[in-house]
């Protein structure tokens, strides 16, 4: 995990801050995007499907991929292979950090068909690429879980880790925020997101950190059985 992680913040190190995933948008909310069956207005609600809100910023917009690649249409792909019935709505916005995140969030709530079952939220990426303090990071995103959380909608957390060359007390700070969150509030959660990807440059776009459609078909396969988990009906 060490090396790992230090590959990563050599990664980081050299990034140039203009790319996709940096650039905070001053645009107006967008419009989620819909995958699978439920995007038709033809085709009737399922009685048993389940309203996901994937809720993040370009690692689930889908930077530098097709429609049908990005993270969301893949994890709704995997989850309907499963047997469990899906509308999921893709709420990502390539350059959002976590305060433009937690601006946009009733918005988007309040634009969607009715509540979802679940939110999976993955912010903070863009956070670390700015050198916020991850105090600011911290509370910006305690704020979303928590409107979640009072509107009755679980969550799923896509955490994130901090290069290891920002210095310990930047580290620490930062990594603590997503455990944290979830033993909080009870939300599941993938520790790091990028794993098993960020160190392949296989399975990355040529900016060195966006996932290509290899790297996010890992990525939502691994979340699949957390996902699953939450959208299963309580026994």
């Amino acid at each position: 995990m060490a090396s790992l992680l230090g590959r990563y913040g050599g990664l980081l190190l050299g990034l140039q801050l203009a790319a996709g995933c940096s650039s905070e948008s001053s645009a107006p909310p967008v419009e989620p995007k819909r995958f699978g069956e439920a995007q038709s207005s033809a085709t009737p609600a399922r009685s048993n499907e389940k309203l996901v809100l994937a809720f993040g910023d370009s690692l689930y917009a889908g930077y530098g991929l097709a429609p049908g690649e990005s993270f969301p249409a893949v994890l709704d792909k995997e989850l309907e292979a499963q047997g469990l019935a899906v509308d999921m709505v893709n709420a990502g916005v390539s350059g959002d950090t976590t305060a433009a995140g937690l601006a946009r969030l009733d918005f988007t709530l309040d634009g969607l068909k009715r509540n979802p079952d679940l939110a999976i939220v993955g912010l903070g990426g863009n956070d670390v690429l700015r050198g916020i303090d991850p105090a600011e990071t911290r509370a910006n995103l305690e704020a979303i879980v928590r409107t979640l959380d009072r509107r009755g909608i679980p969550v799923v957390l896509t955490g994130m880790v901090a290069p290891r060359n920002l210095g310990a007390d930047y580290v620490g700070r930062f990594d603590a925020i997503y455990p944290e969150l979830a033993k909080s509030y009870g939300a599941a959660l993938d520790p790091f997101f990028l794993d098993g990807v960020i160190t392949r440059p296989e399975l990355l776009l040529g900016d060195g950190i966006h996932p290509n459609a290899a790297g996010v078909r890992i990525m939502a396969k691994r979340l699949v059985p957390v996902v699953a988990k939450e959208l299963q009906p309580a026994s």
